[in-house]
């Protein structure tokens, strides 16, 4: 005989679901951690004013992913085409962004794309090659976290390309995004601007925290040493790819929380949608038959329950 719960436990679950959902981003916290946190044991109490501005940063952060929510439903029935581009400094907090913006949405719908270095392979086709492969189709928005600026940024300063290839990137890709977009797709750049010393403070900070030191590659502490040689990459940057049609938007990223709830925000008010009618779902009841038991599971195949 099976014993159906009752309501008001029904309704427990429920709540006990919708609470561990939101709960992923409290285990993204993690992320944020500094190091002072790390050498405490992530024990340190928060203030009563850090506090209240934690718990505003969650209310708005769920209120803008419900509104990204929409957005997807939107890009779906209207067969948007949609890219944005992020780009910074190691560190900027581009990879936290990306997990805000996709954490509620359906990976079919919003992909990320990070591409590693190309290989031999690659390097000798055409340079936008194997990111046009990764474009969205209709219904789809793709996010790079990094993207074909490569060429003017890390390939540039670090020596990996040469110097007509990076003038012939910049003669090239004006006339690849304008393509782009008239072919219906939206994109949009943007880059996240992070002090000398901010930078600094996070890399001193993976490298003080287990759970980050995979982050740090040689690539990354190389950059450090050319932090100059990276500026000035940036500006050139900027000013030759900031085109009507795509334009750069700089998104101040010095405090993580405020970048990313302002870059949601932003993305969003660039987007015109409008919300999807969806008709009621019911759910339906589950069909029983009678000579149906369902088989108990080998011991031996069931992970030890430690918790």
């Amino acid at each position: 005989m099976i014993v159906q719960p009752d309501h008001e436990e029904v309704l427990k679950r429920i709540e006990r679901e919708l609470i561990d959902g939101y709960d992923e981003e409290l285990e993204l916290e993690v992320e944020d951690r500094t190091a002072e946190d790390v050498l405490a044991g992530g024990k340190r109490e928060l203030d009563p004013h850090a506090k209240l501005e934690r718990l505003a940063y969650f209310r708005e952060l769920f209120r803008l992913q419900g509104e990204l929510v929409k957005v997807q439903d939107w890009v779906v029935a209207t067969k948007r085409k949609i890219v944005v581009i992020f780009e910074g400094r190691d560190a900027a907090g581009k990879g936290g962004i990306i997990k805000r913006i996709t954490q509620r949405l359906n990976p079919r719908v919003a992909r990320v794309v990070a591409l590693p270095a190309p290989s031999d392979r690659e390097r000798t086709q055409w340079y936008f090659q194997r990111y046009v492969a990764n474009l969205p189709a209709a219904g789809e928005m793709v996010l790079f976290d990094r993207s074909w600026y490569n060429r003017a940024g890390v390939e540039h300063v670090m020596g990996f390309c040469t110097p007509d290839e990076y003038e012939e990137f910049f003669r090239s890709v004006p006339e690849f995004e304008r393509m782009l977009v008239r072919s219906g797709v939206q994109l949009v750049k943007y880059w996240f601007s992070i002090t000398d010393e901010e930078q600094e403070l996070r890399f001193l900070a993976r490298i003080h925290d287990p759970l980050k030191q995979w982050k740090l590659s040689p690539m990354d502490l190389e950059s450090r040493r050319r932090w100059e040689d990276y500026t000035r990459a940036k500006e050139v940057m900027l000013e030759r790819t900031h085109i009507a049609e795509a334009p750069w938007w700089v998104v101040n990223a010095v405090d993580k929380k405020r970048a990313r709830l302002n870059c949601i925000r932003h993305l969003l008010s660039l987007m015109p949608y409008t919300e999807v009618a969806h008709a009621e779902v019911h759910l339906p009841a589950r069909m029983r038959k009678e000579d149906y038991s369902r088989r108990p599971t080998p011991a031996q195949m069931m992970v030890p329950e430690h918790y």
